[in-house]
């Protein structure tokens, strides 16, 4: 062992993790204070004596929010679910709509306006984020009840420092000085604020409500727990036994009680239950009684609760939140949890009850439903009836935005946790078209680098959204697949008109309920990564790259093996794999042409230029210059249209004189697009000069629409049916190598770059003549 690794010696590393371990927890943690301290703390902080769904309103709403585009809306999302507190590794990715409903009635029930007795129900199929929004919860409050606005109290008892012996423990008996360190803690973490009497709480709270300026008021209507209540009644019998007058004084003298802060976590203030969980309903819901403590302890004659368990989920999560997770193999319980929302109590024993303040949350996959109906048919005779009126559904759903499903399925691949919170449409989409280089084991001790071409993971993605779409409700005119568009970026860019999602009505309960789950996807992209393709290459390891195409073909064979697909799914899944080849052969196509004419893109300052010529043209005016006002050149304006645009030729003109056509075009697609833009993007010094014209949305469309007419206009000798092995010194040859190295440069590798390249030229030989 090296001298810089050896603890203690005060040199190297570990001293110094150890010092940043040490800082973390004393901000973590404080010295245990008295009650009336903790009072003050709360006059200060109103927000560390919040209930349980106020506290975890608050705790969301902490972390702000971010505007998101999913299913074509724009839409404000509480960053709290892109589990920020562990660097985004359980994010909730999507279904932004159904969270914020979450909240909305966390909202509410907080608040006392309703809801009360509901317990909020999370459905959904498999692989929708259910057990992501789990962990998420338990991060998110974790890190929350570590800031100073999150801090997280209970109570601990010392009844050792009285003359009596029995002491209030677990066992075993402690003797001499230890008595006087002898603190038990509230075992499902009792409000301190429980200490008080009900009416001398009810008056505390109201000042504290006056005085906080919280949109949701504090509550906190529960009485001690059993174990503190045992504490409490032994120390109350033993100073009136003496005469003391303060006797709620004496009972909570800090020689007694301590109010200390604790971290939320599983167990402690978030309780758990899992599928296989098992036991009786009363000790999945609260623990159990323990035979050989009760015989130790002092019991009166009667059950001591001393001597309880205390690990069920209710106990667990006192204080702050219960989560029964996938609730179908629970479904004995639900029913014994329907009076606790409401009425906020449950039993140990008889005669035993303990008040509990917690948010009530299950999880289930659609084979709840099933469970719950199965008495459908008796109709006001259900069983169930009762349990199904109290649960509120919120019902995730499959990703239906390409971007979205990209992330997450990047996600299930790697180690990439960190959530996309890009606004820029044209990062995102570079986002969404990446590449990804993988190291997978290529047999004993041997790594082998892998890459995912450019568009890969986006076919995937559009593949898998196209199969959760619903295809009844698309207009005439269109498909599925400009479907997918509009809920991708919220609009069609139609020959520079821009068509909003709005306008096409879409039934947005209907989508995402059924398709392939990102589970599947992964599982054949993973398979895919250990087969080598079969194609070769003189010069570039070419079989080591997997294509768009590969994955749509082996997620399409892949239909028929897995058994989570019903036949008819199979089929309508199987029809819908055309429409991601076309997404794809649209993108690569646009990726090679941008390539080929790298060289010829036009400069901003002369499209600006251009539509500053239109717009004098058409009000007729006169475009300044350096030199003074000048008249609109219509040589200028005509030369760009044909040359730069492609858009007309010389039978569209009189000489430089537009025709009726070239007028139609500059007033209903520049002029008319122009005044729609900037009037959406204006502000109070708002004027036409200050718009940046090359950034309109129709120009840059316009611009973006290179064609292989301008390919073909611009070199004569160029032939893609050279392409795969072009003739030296050959046009072709010259343009193969420098489109190349543009795609390497654009984020292609020289191998996935000749494979998309060849591939685009296959499609465009077959129309080139």
């Amino acid at each position: 062992m090296t001298a810089a690794h050896t603890p203690g010696n005060g040199a190297g590393p570990t001293r110094n993790y150890v010092e940043v371990a040490d800082d973390h927890l004393r901000g973590t943690y404080e010295e245990p204070m008295s009650l009336s301290a903790y009072v003050d703390a709360a006059f200060e902080r109103p927000s560390i004596a919040a209930h349980a769904s106020k506290y975890l309103l608050d705790a969301i709403e902490s972390m702000g929010t971010r505007a998101v585009l999913e299913e074509g809306e724009t839409r404000e999302r509480y960053r709290f679910f892109d589990d920020p507190a562990n660097h985004g590794e359980h994010a909730v990715l999507g279904n932004t709509a159904v969270l914020n409903r979450f909240v909305d009635d966390l909202r509410t029930i907080a608040a006392e306006r309703g809801k009360s007795e509901k317990i909020l129900w999370f459905d959904g199929p498999t692989a929708t984020g259910k057990s992501e929004l789990k962990r998420c919860l338990i991060n998110g409050l974790r890190a929350y009840s570590k800031t100073d606005d999150g801090r997280r109290y209970t109570v601990e008892w010392n009844v050792a420092a009285t003359s009596d012996t029995r002491g209030l423990s677990y066992g075993g008996e402690t003797t001499g000085t230890e008595r006087a360190a002898d603190w038990y803690e509230s075992p499902v973490q009792a409000h301190p604020l429980s200490v008080f009497p009900p009416d001398v709480r009810a008056e505390l709270l109201a000042a504290l409500n006056d005085a906080s300026d919280g949109h949701v008021p504090i509550a906190v209507d529960q009485e001690l727990d059993p174990f503190s209540r045992e504490a409490y009644e032994h120390l109350e019998e033993r100073y009136r036994r003496d005469g003391t007058g303060e006797l709620f004084s004496a009972v909570t003298d800090p020689a007694h009680l301590r109010v200390k802060n604790y971290v939320v976590d599983v167990g402690r203030g978030i309780g758990v239950l899992h599928s296989e969980d098992d036991g009786t309903p009363k000790e999945r819901l609260v623990g159990s009684w323990m035979p050989g403590m009760l015989r130790e302890l002092d019991s009166r004659g009667r059950k001591n609760p001393q001597a309880f368990s205390y690990d069920g989920v209710l106990s667990q999560g006192n204080g702050l939140l219960t989560i029964v997770e996938d609730a179908s193999q629970h479904a004995d319980l639900l029913q014994k949890l329907l009076n606790v929302p409401d009425e906020g109590r449950v039993k140990l024993d008889k005669g035993i009850g303990m008040d509990v303040d917690t948010q009530l949350l299950i999880i289930s996959n659609p084979d709840l439903d099933a469970e719950l109906d199965k008495f459908a048919e008796r109709e006001g005779r259900d069983p169930l009836k009762a349990l199904k009126r109290r649960l509120d559904k919120h019902e995730f759903r499959y990703l239906t935005t390409v971007s979205l499903e990209a992330e997450l399925i990047r996600r299930e691949l790697t180690d990439e946790t960190r959530v996309w919170d890009v606004e820029d449409e044209e990062a995102l989409r570079e986002r969404v078209r990446a590449p990804l280089a993988i190291d997978v084991r290529n047999g004993p001790g041997a790594i082998q680098r892998r890459e995912l071409a450019p568009h890969a993971i986006a076919a995937a993605a559009m593949y898998s959204v196209l199969t959760r779409l619903d295809g009844e409700d698309v207009p005439a005119g269109y498909d599925l697949l400009d479907k997918a568009r509009l809920f991708d970026v919220g609009y069609l860019d139609e020959e520079g008109d821009r068509t909003e999602i709005d306008a096409f009505g879409f039934d947005r309960e209907k989508e995402g309920v059924h398709g392939i789950p990102v589970t599947f996807t992964r599982d054949v992209i993973a398979e895919l990564l250990h087969e080598e393709a079969d194609r070769r290459h003189p010069e570039l390891p070419v079989e080591l790259v997997v294509l768009p195409e590969d994955i749509l073909d082996a997620m399409v064979e892949g239909l028929h093996d897995a058994p989570v697909f019903s036949r008819a799914e199979r089929a309508e899944y199987e029809g819908r794999a055309e429409l991601a080849r076309e997404y794809v052969r649209d993108r690569r196509e646009a990726d090679v042409l941008a390539a080929l004419l790298a060289g010829h893109s036009v400069e901003r300052e002369t499209v600006a230029e251009y539509v500053e010529h239109v717009y004098a043209w058409d009000g007729d005016e006169q475009v300044e210059t350096e030199r003074g006002p000048v008249d609109p050149d219509p040589l200028r304006m005509k030369l760009f249209e044909t040359e730069q645009l492609g858009r007309f030729d010389e039978d569209d003109y009189l000489g430089s004189a537009p025709t009726e056509t070239v007028k139609r075009f500059r007033r209903e697609k520049i002029i008319t697009s122009l005044n729609r833009y900037a009037w959406q993007n204006r502000d109070e010094g708002f004027a036409v000069d200050d718009v940046d014209l090359s950034k309109i949305p129709v120009i840059q469309s316009v611009l973006d629409a290179h064609g292989w007419a301008d390919v073909r206009r611009r070199y004569e000798d160029f032939d893609p049916a050279q392409w795969n092995d072009p003739p030296a010194n050959t046009e072709t040859s010259r343009l193969k190598a420098e489109t190349i190295d543009e795609l390497v440069a654009r984020g292609y590798t020289e191998a996935s770059a000749e494979l998309t390249s060849r591939a685009v030229m296959r499609e465009v030989r077959e129309r080139w003549d």
